[in-house]
């Protein structure tokens, strides 16, 4: 499972990185997948995740190099998706922005049994989720006032005015998404992995 997933995550990896549509995009884009990479290597060992949350990190990280190598107003079939006027790739991108980090938080908050009570612990991730967005919106922002109009595709508003709430929006989608089909699977894979007891 390691290796094979190493493999996914550096074929396309090197796929991004050849001749991108804007560099400096493909810089910007693909840094979280990168940073990721690293902080899951510095804590395979000490904290090791269940197969489910390895799994959907690496989507997560696909989703943004792909993004990098096309700029997300430019994926190809996300033209004019359901009739919009625009290319709607960044939607999934934040949609997985709140969907995966929502998991996250979750085995950790169960391992480390931070939030007994369930009702709260969802609470707590859907504002952890929500405020994840915001922050990523806020570094956008902090990029566009840095680098100018070469941020432009970075920032990939594409004209919409509503665009940062949207994105935030499709980020608590994902994490309610997360918490409302996925939570038994992971449940089982951390009783699996002797994280969680089936007796709880």
């Amino acid at each position: 499972m390691k290796y094979l997933w190493l493999a996914i995550f550096f074929a396309v990896l090197v796929w991004s990185g050849y001749a991108p549509k804007d560099r400096l995009t493909w810089i910007l884009e693909v840094a979280p997948a990168i940073v990721g990479f690293v902080v899951l290597a510095v804590t395979y060992r000490s904290f090791r995740l269940t197969p489910l949350l390895y799994w959907l990190i690496l989507i997560h990280m696909i989703i943004l190099m792909i993004g990098g190598h096309y700029t997300y107003a430019e994926v190809p079939f996300f033209d004019h998706l359901f009739g919009s006027t625009r290319n709607n790739y960044d939607k999934l991108g934040h949609f997985a922005q709140g969907f995966v980090p929502a998991l996250i938080a979750r085995e950790v908050i169960i391992r480390l049994k931070i939030i007994p009570k369930r009702g709260w612990m969802n609470f707590f991730i859907l504002c952890f989720a929500l405020a994840l967005s915001a922050f990523y919106e806020l570094i956008e922002w902090w990029v566009a006032l840095v680098s100018g109009q070469a941020a432009e595709a970075f920032l990939g508003t594409q004209g919409y005015v509503w665009d940062t709430q949207s994105d935030m929006m499709f980020a608590l989608i994902g994490a309610v998404t997360a918490l409302l089909f996925v939570s038994g699977w992971h449940d089982r894979q951390l009783e699996r992995e002797g994280y969680l007891d089936a007796r709880r």
